[in-house]
Formats: C-alpha cells, sequence, structure tokens
C-alpha cells in the first residue's frame, strides 16, 4: 500500500498540482499584503486620509508587514524547493532511448540507422 501512495504521490501532476497550490497561496499574501498595507493607506492618503477598511483616518503605511509576507513567501518557497528536489531524487530515470540515426563513415552526415546507402554521398554502409 505505501509503494502504490509513494508511486501515486511522485506522478509529476500530482506533485506539480500541490506546488502551485502552495505557492499560490504564499504568493496571495504578498499580493493582500500589498494591498491592504501599502497601496490602500496611500489611496486613503490622496482621497482624504480615509482608511476603507474601518474608514477612518489613516495613521501609517505597513510596509514591515508587507516585507514579512515576502519573507514567509521565501521561506514557504525554499522548502517547497526542498521537498520537490528530494521528490526528483527518488524518481527513477527514464531508460535512454535507442538512437534511430548513425553517422557515415564516409561523408560524416547524419543518416537513419535504417539505412544501407548513404544518401549523401551514396556509399554503400555496412550493416
Amino acid at each position: 500500500m505505501f509503494k502504490e501512495f509513494r508511486e501515486f504521490v511522485m506522478r509529476g501532476n500530482v506533485l506539480d498540482l500541490a506546488v502551485g497550490v502552495i505557492i499560490g497561496a504564499a504568493f496571495g499574501k504578498i499580493v493582500g499584503s500589498l494591498v491592504n498595507d501599502i497601496l490602500m493607506p496611500v489611496v486613503g492618503l490622496i482621497l482624504g486620509k480615509i482608511d476603507f477598511s474601518n474608514l477612518t483616518i489613516a495613521e501609517v503605511v505597513k510596509y514591515g508587514a508587507f516585507i514579512q509576507s515576502i519573507i514567509d513567501f521565501l521561506i514557504i518557497a525554499f522548502i517547497i524547493f526542498l521537498i520537490v528536489r528530494s521528490a526528483n531524487k527518488l524518481k527513477k530515470a527514464p531508460p535512454p532511448a535507442d538512437p534511430t540515426t548513425k553517422e557515415c563513415p564516409y561523408c560524416i552526415s547524419t543518416i537513419s540507422i535504417k539505412a544501407t546507402r548513404c544518401p549523401n554521398c551514396t556509399s554503400e554502409l555496412k550493416a
């Protein structure tokens, strides 16, 4: 059962979706902080010192909260990077594909591996 669960989690689309959701949520905090702590107080000051969240006079721009959101995002992104890197190490490498071309020994051009005569220099090739 553990082996099946591991195969399920290691499928590319499941892991990618999980990473996307986590990073998206963390980035959403940055955007929310940018709007709530940086942009809206400035807009409130421009429009007559109105704080739209409480409809009171805007006191400060909370740039520290914005910086904290960025730091939180970077920490979450780094942890996700470590998890994905570990998961990629657990994946088995696919076997190398069989070659489909070879090089003509006479004219050094690339030809099909099934060719018995070079289409470029018309030399007969050994099987």
